[in-house]
């Protein structure tokens, strides 16, 4: 008789989407509580689960006993690397790499574009219905295209290639940032036509530890690193003043990824022309913090990953690795612990 598989999932799934999963097999039995609440599972259902779908739902080792696999619901997985569970050596643990992607490049694109139209200094103008003079058109208006930029992309996981991907039809000079340059390959889930598979759309790919040297001819930086010891604060004050003063920085990694004092000082010091961030240090921003005040930084209360379609594409994904789980083939982006993603 063909054991069963046991999944529990904390996702508010539909009925369709639910029987989409029941369907992988023969022999799988779902599970479906939304929560966000580990002590709403009764002990039962966390005591027959063996592969658990959630965002951030988590059991204590023990309570799980027969858990095999965990896929999480992002794309990062720093925040519960400290978790008991993740401690376990017997367990898989998988992320959301490529799933979330499509709508976080395209949140980068607007950014290069608003920076390089100056679009914050036409808002600023419209609302205090402000007409510039013409004499100073050309200063403060002339646009940094694209097409004569080079945008330098930190992490070249599947954010970074898919901003590499809507930049070919720009013309922009892409330089790309990796821990593993002797793999260009894209080795995580890649839907089809999205992303940079093959590492056809750079120029160059350099390692982390030629940061300096590629900030210093950046006219666009793009950071999409994971936050691991190595990368805290990987943005510092070092690294503004490597960067040219008319440069500007996109974060959609992690927040910690910048040191925000050393970037409030850059930006008030006019080492660095803007910054858009929607990752911080400390969320919700607090109030008191100086980024809200300074008039050549685009804030976004960390909004970038947020789609109509999220739900139904990072189930795509779950569906794939289920289907590989059952067929005892390696699954889609397996976290790494020593390296934290």
């Amino acid at each position: 008789m063909k054991k069963e598989t046991q999944i529990l999932t904390t996702f508010d799934l539909n009925k369709e989407q639910q029987e989409r999963l029941r369907k992988v097999a023969e022999g799988v039995k779902l599970t479906v509580i939304p929560t966000s609440d580990p002590a709403a599972i009764p002990a039962e259902r966390w005591a027959e689960a063996e592969v658990l779908y959630t965002w951030d739902v988590l059991p204590e080792p023990d309570q799980a006993p027969n858990l095999k696999w965990v896929q999480f619901g992002s794309a990062g997985v720093d925040p519960y690397l400290s978790s008991p569970l993740l401690q376990r050596k017997d367990l898989l643990f998988t992320s959301m790499s490529g799933a979330i992607t499509s709508q976080i490049a395209e949140y980068v694109l607007m950014a290069l574009l608003a920076f390089g139209h100056k679009l914050p200094e036409l808002m600023r103008n419209q609302a205090e219905h402000r007409w510039p003079e013409q004499k100073t058109l050309w200063q403060d208006f002339l646009p940094v295209e694209l097409r004569h930029s080079t945008v330098r992309i930190l992490g070249y996981g599947s954010i970074g290639r898919q901003v590499a991907r809507l930049l070919q039809p720009f013309g922009a000079e892409v330089l790309a940032a990796k821990r593993d340059v002797m793999n260009p390959e894209d080795q995580g889930y890649t839907p089809e036509g999205m992303g940079d598979p093959h590492g056809d759309f750079f120029t160059r790919l350099y390692p982390l530890e030629a940061l300096h040297s590629l900030l210093a001819a950046s006219d666009f930086v793009v950071v999409a690193l994971p936050l691991t010891e190595e990368t805290h604060h990987i943005l510092n004050a070092e690294a503004f003043e490597a960067m040219k003063a008319t440069a500007y920085l996109v974060n959609v990694g992690r927040g910690a990824l910048v040191d925000e004092g050393a970037l409030v000082a850059a930006l008030k010091a006019g080492k660095l022309a803007g910054a858009a961030l929607d990752v911080f240090e400390q969320e919700p921003l607090p109030e008191g913090s100086p980024l809200w005040d300074l008039e050549n930084l685009i804030l976004s209360p960390h909004i970038s990953g947020l789609s109509h379609h999220l739900q139904e594409e990072t189930l795509i994904l779950f569906e794939e690795n289920l289907n590989r789980y059952l067929a005892g083939l390696p699954l889609y982006n397996q976290v790494d612990l020593k390296k934290g993603y």
